[in-house]
């Protein structure tokens, strides 16, 4: 059974948890302290570089993770790119949930439409790492 590490702005719902617990054969499902929640949570947009700046987010896989382990990441680019560099660093599988969209329109009395989207979980993608290219 592996552990999946939750590096994101969200609570997991229950259909992930779940989907995770079947597809991804999860048994544990780790949160970061609310110290690290909140550093992800506010990425300063003034930062040129965020490698220093998400240290502590690093030092927390390392800590908690194992080899194997899923970790959950999704938010703000940049800092995603750092967080599935240090999984993959550290023998764990970077993944990001898939959604599948629902529009619904309904027409008004006024003759306005209201356009209605839910998002429903469709599954967890791993992040891949490209091969070098050919010489």
């Amino acid at each position: 059974m592996n552990n999946l590490l939750l590096l994101f702005n969200h609570e997991l719902n229950s259909e992930q948890e779940t989907d995770a617990r079947n597809r991804l054969n999860v048994d544990a499902f780790l949160y970061p302290p609310e110290d690290i929640r909140a550093l992800w949570r506010q990425i300063p947009t003034e930062e040129v570089s965020l490698g220093s700046y998400l240290e502590p987010v690093r030092q927390w896989m390392h800590q908690v993770g194992k080899p194997g382990d899923y970790v959950l990441i999704q938010g703000d680019f940049g800092a995603c790119y750092i967080a599935v560099q240090a999984a993959f660093h550290q023998g764990m599988i970077p993944v990001y949930a898939t959604t599948r969209r629902e529009a619904t329109e309904t027409r008004l009395p006024d003759g306005t439409v209201q356009l209605t989207h839910r998002f429903r979980h469709a599954g967890f993608r791993r992040y891949e790492l490209l091969p070098p290219d050919p010489p």
